[in-house]
């Protein structure tokens, strides 16, 4: 244990992050173990507790501790980093449509994603009709208010604190996939193929994919869903717009990423010269 000294040159809330932090990266300090309380550490490095709680703010700012109300600090799980490679991961979902059931069944996203095997994830889907709203409306190009088959998904990590590696919102138009009454059962997730499979079910062929990327702060209900801390973590948020070979936006989905263990990917292919 470091005891900071009055002769130190960096400011005191800044010598207790140092000495927390050297004891997270040493292990002294292990994945989801609680931090000492504000009252421990202000008595063990004689310091006042305005002092801790900076030290403190600035390890969550950092994304080492996490904050819960009523059960304190804890060093924040190792979470595996989710590394999404544009265009090839959406190419590949492509190239699966046409394997077999079993073959479809033996990955999805997240362990594309990931490299982490499949039982590892704890896979969750929620269905429900909700009204276009005037945003996706305009994306799908139909009327305000048309019913949207909306679909929550939410796909854990047993082995990092059970938090989500990102939370997702899913819509289709109901008119144009009720013809499959499957597509419209959640027991029928995870579905073996995802999306695009499920298209394909109804002869639905995508084209291409636009992505739209922002970052921004999280909201405090998706810095709890995702674990992280409303101040110290940014999220991407990412909308993938999906355009089927007839031109027409079939599914628009609203995706929600930690920043801090999220890599995105993105090669752009250039045409070459032509020879003179």
């Amino acid at each position: 244990m470091l005891y900071v000294t009055d002769e130190d040159r960096l400011p005191r809330y800044a010598q207790l992050a140092d000495d927390l932090r050297r004891q997270i990266d040493s292990g002294q300090l292990a994945p989801g173990a609680p931090v000492p309380s504000e009252s421990e550490l202000a008595a063990t490095y004689g310091m006042s507790r305005t002092s801790v709680r900076n030290a403190l703010e600035a390890l969550r700012q950092l994304g080492l501790v996490r904050t819960t109300k009523g059960s304190g600090t804890h060093v924040r799980e190792q979470r595996q980093q989710l590394i999404r490679r544009v265009p090839d991961r959406y190419q590949w979902e492509k190239d699966r449509v046409h394997l077999p059931e079993y073959e479809r069944r033996s990955a999805g996203s997240a362990e594309q994603d990931t490299g982490l095997p499949t039982d590892r994830f704890e896979f969750r889907a929620q269905y429900d009709d909700t009204p276009a709203t005037d945003d996706l409306a305009h994306v799908f190009g139909i009327s305000p208010g048309t019913t949207l088959l909306h679909r929550t998904y939410r796909t854990r990590d047993r082995q990092a604190g059970g938090f989500p590696i990102g939370v997702g919102a899913s819509y289709l138009v109901r008119d144009m996939v009720q013809s499959n009454p499957d597509l419209l059962d959640p027991t029928k997730e995870p579905w073996p193929g995802g999306t695009q499979h499920q298209l394909f079910t109804i002869g639905i062929e995508l084209d291409r994919i636009i992505d739209e990327l922002v970052t921004r702060p999280p909201t405090r209900g998706e810095a709890d869903a995702l674990g992280i801390d409303a101040k110290g973590t940014s999220v991407f948020v990412l909308r993938k717009i999906s355009i089927d070979t007839a031109d027409r936006v079939v599914e628009v989905n609203d995706s929600v990423l930690p920043g801090d263990s999220t890599k995105l990917v993105y090669v752009a292919k250039l045409r070459r010269w032509s020879a003179e």
